[in-house]
């Protein structure tokens, strides 16, 4: 635990990057034998709707969020006497050309459920009981964090980075990236925008059924690939 800068709690967690793959690794794995006895992928909506359910008391996949933002595409709302609600946006859910992004979201707001939930808790307990209103007790999720949240926004980044690494788990990722850098003679990141890595991208999309935004932000959080950074994959 380290001091929460923006406020919000006296001290928050902090993971390496290292933490949050192991964790989402076994996390997901261990999901996929009980429910299918064998970790089968791409993983589908209804499996993470299914792991949700195991953490939360209830899942509204067709919630009007609009009060909250327009941009606002998931929630997850804490209480003192009950496990947790997630709420994700009808506009996901009524449009099937964005089937990838609903499942992205749903990891996310898994992220929150399983590594936020404490926080939570102990505020609930030292601090105050909140309404049920009360817009302290909610991680609200807009479109732009989703994947891409700023390490200054600690929970957010947490939550999206947990996202790609259970729809994408390490352990299935990396033989893929070294079986591209291996066939290539590649040894340092490469940028985006070369050959090996565009196929490497639709590989990831075809094998895990993420969308190629989801595939190039996961990569780069690896330092797998990059624009400028020369950091090795291996050391992630």
């Amino acid at each position: 635990m380290v001091h929460d800068n923006t406020g919000r709690f006296g001290q928050r967690p902090f993971y390496t990057q290292e933490e949050l793959e192991l964790e989402c690794d076994g996390i997901m794995r261990s999901f996929l034998r009980r429910r299918h006895g064998e970790e089968r992928f791409p993983i589908t909506t209804e499996d993470l709707q299914s792991l949700i359910e195991e953490f939360a008391d209830d899942l509204d996949s067709y919630a009007d969020l609009s009060d909250f933002g327009d941009d606002v595409e998931g929630m997850t709302a804490f209480f003192p006497d009950r496990r947790p609600s997630v709420l994700i946006s009808e506009t996901l859910a009524n449009d099937s050309r964005r089937e990838n992004r609903l499942r992205t979201t749903l990891a996310h707001e898994f992220g929150h459920l399983y590594f936020h939930r404490q926080l939570w808790d102990e505020k609930f307990f030292v601090d105050r009981l909140f309404d049920r209103d009360d817009m302290e007790n909610k991680a609200i999720c807009k479109r732009d964090t989703i994947l891409e949240a700023t390490h200054d926004d600690w929970m957010e980044w947490q939550a999206g980075y947990a996202s790609g690494a259970l729809l994408m788990p390490i352990s299935r990722l990396r033989p893929l990236v070294e079986d591209v850098w291996q066939s290539n003679h590649l040894v340092d990141p490469i940028d985006l925008e070369t050959k090996p890595v565009q196929a490497l991208v639709q590989r990831i999309k075809e094998q895990f059924a993420v969308s190629g935004d989801a595939a190039r932000v996961r990569l780069l959080k690896l330092n797998a690939i990059t624009d400028h950074s020369s950091a090795d994959f291996a050391s992630s």
